[in-house]
């Protein structure tokens, strides 16, 4: 009886040092027990002991991310269906280069370009004289100071005749990325969309961009130093010490009945903000309505993205 004993301590001793527990029931029968032979029968089995479950890792800061963004989008979304009820047409483009995203509301639709074309004619002006392996001439810097820090038109038309107009224009908006714009032989009339206009915009900070490093500084150095009764839109939406660079461009349409169109296209830049933003809209009323409009859309971006 001893040694039956020892056995069956010993077995309870193995299971609870491996982690198990010793379910046992009628570990031992008694040897008063009829068939009994006096002898303890072992009659228990082993169990693991149950794991806990692992724990849920929740979200990864990716998709934490994706989750704000598109709430951000849905709210952008709302506010601008909602000021638009009863104004005239617009869209707009925001392309957040910290981000990688591109944000637009009727992004697909064509406007006329009014002078915001500048944009495209200065970009091709300085591809034209990088492919040539030289600088701006002093007239083509004179002119082209002209065209965008001032919008002189004369000075812009000399120099769409420079890039090669309707083909070297074009050609120069498909080197840069541009697939929805279609230049005119009048080159206010050019139509364009607002994806468009972010893609020209992020080509003048990009760094993998055709446009080299001294021909992007110049761009920037003539679009943030417009003349002051032209630095409007665009940098409306900037906070107290960012950079903002502008281009609007403004039309009296005789074919839409002289109602205004009203462009703005730009860029807003700091440590922490690098953003291209473009408003393109028609049929004002007036020129300051049509103003206030495209500053209020741009405001909103700022608002709802949190840019």
């Amino acid at each position: 009886m001893r040694r039956t004993r020892n056995l069956i301590v010993t077995a309870a001793a193995l299971g609870i040092l491996g982690g198990s527990v010793l379910v046992a029931k009628g570990l031992l029968a008694d040897s008063g027990t009829a068939g009994g032979s006096g002898g303890g029968a072992l009659a228990g089995v082993f169990q693991d002991e149950p794991k806990a479950s692992p724990t849920p890792t929740g979200p990864s800061p990716e998709e934490l991310a994706a989750i704000e963004r598109a709430k951000r989008v849905k709210a952008l979304d709302a506010a601008l269906k909602k000021y638009a009820s009863g104004k005239p047409e617009f869209s707009v483009a925001v392309l957040d280069r910290k981000t990688g995203e591109t944000y637009a509301y009727r992004g697909d639709e064509k406007y006329e370009t009014a002078s915001v074309v500048k944009v495209q004619v200065l970009a091709c002006l300085l591809l034209t004289a990088q492919d040539a392996d030289r600088k701006l001439t002093g007239s083509e810097k004179a002119l082209a100071d002209k065209m965008i820090r001032f919008s002189d038109n004369d000075a812009t038309t000399s120099l769409y005749g420079k890039v090669g107009r309707i083909n070297g224009l074009t050609a120069c908006n498909k080197r840069l990325g541009l697939t929805q714009t279609k230049v005119s032989s009048s080159w206010g009339l050019t139509r364009t969309t607002v994806k468009d206009q972010v893609v020209l915009l992020s080509q003048l900070v990009d760094e993998k961009s055709e446009l080299s490093e001294a021909s992007r500084e110049y761009a920037h150095k003539l679009m943030s130093t417009v003349a002051p009764d032209q630095d409007w839109g665009v940098p409306a939406a900037a906070e107290d010490g960012e950079d903002a660079t502008v281009k609007n461009g403004w039309l009296q349409r005789s074919s839409e009945s002289n109602l205004w169109i009203i462009n703005t296209v730009g860029q807003i830049t700091d440590d922490d903000t690098d953003v291209s933003i473009a408003v393109l809209s028609h049929t004002h009323s007036t020129m300051p309505a049509g103003q206030s409009l495209v500053e209020k859309v741009a405001k909103l971006t700022r608002t709802h993205l949190k840019y």
